[in-house]
């Protein structure tokens, strides 16, 4: 078996690609649920954010798998599969560790560095065991991939200052001079996760580079109500509903949009009216905003496609940070590869052990009727030598079996085992 991971990731595909193939939670249940009922697919986890679609998977027969996998994706997104295999990304075995491990650390996100990620890998994982698409071999790899980012976290400077999409669109919003926002009106579309955390950015700016005022606005009011209490103290800060956003776009100067949906939340009309200047700033994918609001003249739109370089742009370099984060991502990859080839020898190990106690069981109690005269403390005394010596006589096999699990003469050596001890 081998482990593979076929994935739409924003260096090489498309926004519009990475739309149709987002997994949104509603989505996740048809989608894993297909790839488990896939014959070459044993194991499957899916990793879905705003900039990827990755379908990580152990399977039988790597090229048949592979195009099972292509056929779910198409079946969701609607596009062919031709279309995807020309902007996916196929890794597997130790490649797919290595990449897990950094997309973990934030080595592979537009912000460098940024701590959501952290939280969208773990409720992959989590999706995946209460569909019961997730085993050994990617739970695992998934808890080894967590731990490697909270080290990077913890050892490099990696994560200091700006380090999530919410606060780095902000820093856009603010230009290059940080005060862009001074006096402003801005309203946040969304009120999830991105939502919150916009609006955190926005309260955490110092009172003389603030908005005047900021309207988060949401389909559910009592949603948005609940998140300005989220945010912070701030008094500039106010809900309103969906229904209610013409006119408060009327009123605006920075719109930043973090919605969870399938089609737009704003349309042109939603903007007429609109005298400008105004910056619009979608961070959706699927986008919330439609693209026809960058051809009005009074607005500025930035979606992920275009946001990408201003970010990294705002946030500067982190060249020292990322390379010693690839350090330990380098070392933890090793550590798990050790890990995992001591884990394959596990199974032929205990049948080995298994089978040499069984014999040690069987010898000592036929010859019971001859020891008969024997103590109790004397037969206990015999049963933890023959333990012992049992122990000592599969210690080196043990060992060997260990360090070369994984390899060719490791191979042979379980095979070896099977026909010797008729495993």
């Amino acid at each position: 078996m081998s482990v593979v991971v076929v994935g739409l990731q924003h260096q090489q595909a498309p926004l519009s690609l990475l739309e149709a193939t987002a997994v949104g939670d509603a989505d996740l249940h048809k989608v894993l649920g297909a790839l488990r009922h896939r014959r070459n697919v044993q194991e499957t986890v899916v990793l879905s954010t705003c900039l990827r679609t990755e379908v990580y998977a152990v399977v039988d027969r790597f090229h048949d798998a592979v195009a099972e996998v292509y056929e779910v994706l198409a079946e969701h997104s609607g596009l062919s599969t031709d279309e995807l295999a020309t902007h996916a990304t196929i890794r597997f075995d130790d490649d797919v560790t290595s990449h897990l491990f950094s997309v973990t650390s934030g080595l592979e996100s537009t912000v460098v560095g940024e701590s959501e990620v952290v939280g969208q890998v773990r409720r992959a994982l989590e999706y995946a065991r209460e569909e019961g698409t997730s085993g050994p071999v990617l739970s695992a790899l998934f808890q080894h991939a967590l731990q490697t980012g909270k080290r990077v976290r913890t050892e490099t400077g990696i994560a200091r200052g700006t380090t999530s999409f919410a606060y780095a669109a902000v820093t856009v919003a603010r230009g290059t001079d940080l005060a862009g926002l001074a006096g402003k009106r801005v309203i946040v579309v969304g009120a999830g996760d991105m939502g919150l955390g916009v609006c955190r950015a926005l309260c955490d700016i110092p009172a003389e580079h603030a908005p005047t005022s900021v309207v988060v606005v949401n389909r559910s009011l009592a949603r948005a109500e609940d998140l300005v209490r989220q945010a912070g103290p701030a008094a500039t800060l106010r809900a309103a509903p969906l229904e209610g956003v013409h006119a408060e776009l009327a009123g605006a100067d920075v719109v930043l949009t973090a919605v969870a949906a399938e089609s737009h939340v704003l349309t042109v009309a939603h903007f007429s009216g609109v005298a400008g200047p105004m910056l619009v700033i979608d961070l959706g994918v699927p986008r919330n905003v439609d693209p026809g609001v960058g051809a009005l003249g009074a607005v500025t739109l930035l979606d992920m496609d275009t946001l990408r370089s201003s970010v990294a742009r705002a946030l500067g370099d982190r060249a020292e940070e990322s390379a010693a984060a690839l350090a330990i991502v380098a070392d933890e990859v090793e550590r798990y590869r050790t890990a995992s080839r001591q884990r394959g020898a596990a199974p032929i190990i205990a049948a080995l052990r298994a089978r040499m106690e069984s014999l040690r069981e069987t010898e000592l109690e036929r010859h019971r009727a001859q020891l008969a005269d024997l103590s109790e403390a004397e037969w206990e005394q015999v049963d933890v030598a023959t333990r012992a010596a049992m122990a000592k006589m599969l210690h080196e096999p043990t060992m060997l079996l260990k360090e070369t699990a994984g390899t060719p003469r490791g191979e042979r050596l379980v095979e070896a085992l099977r026909i010797l001890f008729d495993l």
